[in-house]
């Protein structure tokens, strides 16, 4: 008798645990916006220097976390973004780089806090549509630029399948011989099926 009142009062202890992983179990989907500041190497003159600028973001995302621990989650996902004037220009508006969008598909993963609060990390791989102008040509031609990209965030629980989220992210594209840098700030919410 005294053994089966401790592993009842052992498995109400873990019951709470368990729980809290698995309030981010499952598919769900998103929208969200942020804050970009791109960095691309362009030709002034005879050298090449770092233009910068920053812009708006929109997207949406989905994707799937599964409970692997009694506060562990890892999860895949997949999302994509259109940017609002973040045309990059060089000395004297000769070159320009125009982000067209981009799509991304990641894994990441997390550990939940508290009663409905789950910090993570992300990576994966990043696709950005860009286009290329050069006033010595004419027109201009599109490009798609392979990168990868890495950050964290955190995920809070509104209501029972509603969340919002704040995420860093630091991309790189390959760019002709040097790197396309992004830096994105997110904020979103989420709703679990």
């Amino acid at each position: 008798m005294k053994s089966l009142s401790l592993l009842a009062l052992a498995a109400t202890a873990l019951l709470p645990a368990t729980s809290l992983a698995q309030s981010f179990e499952g598919p769900y989907a998103g929208v969200q916006i942020g804050w970009n500041n791109d960095r691309a190497p362009l030709p002034d003159g005879a050298a090449t220097s770092t233009q910068e600028r920053d812009s708006f973001v929109g997207g949406i995302y989905a994707g799937y976390d599964h409970a692997v621990a009694d506060n562990v989650v890892l999860g895949v996902e997949g999302g994509f973004q259109i940017g609002v004037d973040d045309r990059i220009s060089g000395a004297n508006n000769l070159v320009a780089v125009d982000q067209r969008y981009a799509f991304d598909i990641s894994t990441r993963a997390g550990y939940v806090v508290g009663d409905s609060t789950l910090a993570y990390v992300r990576g994966g791989y990043s696709n950005s549509r860009v286009r290329l102008s050069d006033v010595s040509a004419t027109g201009y031609e599109t490009e798609n630029l392979d990168g990868w990209f890495v950050g964290g965030g955190v995920e809070h629980k509104l209501i029972n399948n509603v969340s919002a989220r704040l995420e860093y992210r630091y991309h790189q594209y390959d760019f002709d011989e040097d790197d396309l840098e992004r830096h994105q700030v997110l904020a979103g919410v989420s709703y679990r099926f």
